[in-house]
Parts: structure tokens; sequence; C-alpha cells
């Protein structure tokens, strides 16, 4: 990302989703028309992948976060753990890590009791041990990605 009205467009969005034409146009310089085009092309190349609304957890009904660390109980299986966890709807992230674990899970449940349900599904789904670590408060996250100059 070398252009530096682009990365300007995508710091305004990424702070405010909801940012108008206007507004983004105001923020970098360009007419409405100038800044659509560029939105567009963004998409288009897959730069912006989406919109999506943020959620209040609580007010969702799942305040309860975790962590949940997953290693394979058997070093030979198929690393496809992944796609063995993707129906369970609780599970907010899956990031591949370094370690001693294969994998960190991000999740929401709206009780203690859901999340033992939950690390129990991981376990028979994906045929792994587990480690978890619940989240007693979040100070941030959602917060926005600002673009950086790339230089190839």
């Amino acid at each position: 990302m070398d252009d530096s009205v682009d990365r300007a467009i995508l710091a305004t969005i990424s702070r405010d989703g909801r940012a108008t034409l206007s507004q983004l146009s105001d923020a970098v310089g360009l007419s409405v028309s100038a800044v659509q085009s560029r939105l567009r092309r963004l998409e288009t190349r897959g730069v912006i992948t989406g919109y999506r609304a943020i959620l209040d957890p609580e007010q969702a009904g799942t305040p309860l976060s975790a962590f949940i660390e997953i290693t394979p109980l058997d070093p030979a299986q198929p690393d496809n753990a992944p796609e063995l966890l993707e129906h369970l709807d609780a599970i907010e992230a899956c990031h591949s890590i370094a370690g001693d674990a294969s994998y960190m899970l991000f999740v929401r449940v709206p009780t203690p009791r859901g999340l033992e349900q939950l690390v129990r599904d991981v376990r028979l789904a994906a045929n792994v041990s587990t480690r978890t670590t619940v989240v007693l408060q979040t100070y941030y996250e959602h917060r926005p990605i600002i673009p950086v100059a790339t230089t190839e």
C-alpha cells in the first residue's frame, strides 16, 4: 500500500466503517466520486474485505470470553482442526500459532457451563487437548488497522 491517499481512506474507514463518502472526501481532500472510485478499487483488489457491525458481547448474550489453546493428541493426525471446528459458532477466531500448542481459539459463550460444554465439543470434534484461559476484562479490541507504506 504505497499510495498515501488510499492509506488515509483505509485508516478512516478502519476507525469508522460507517463514514460517508462525503466524510471520507473531507478527510483525504478528494472529490466524493474520486473517493468512491478508490473504495471500489480497494474492494475489488480485496484490501477491503467487508463491512460489519460490532456487537456488545454482553448485550448479545455472550459475556464470557476465553482463549483455548489446542494441541493434537496424536502428532501424526492430519492438521485439519480449523475445518473440524468451523461449525462451532462460539469460536470467534482460530489462529495458527508458534509454540507448544497448534492453534489458539478465541471464544464467547453465555456462561461457565457453556464454556465447559464448548471445551468438551472442541476436544471431541478435533481430537485435541486443550488449555483454557478465561478473560476477566477486555480493555480494548477491534482496534483500527492503520495501513503502512510498503517498499518492494
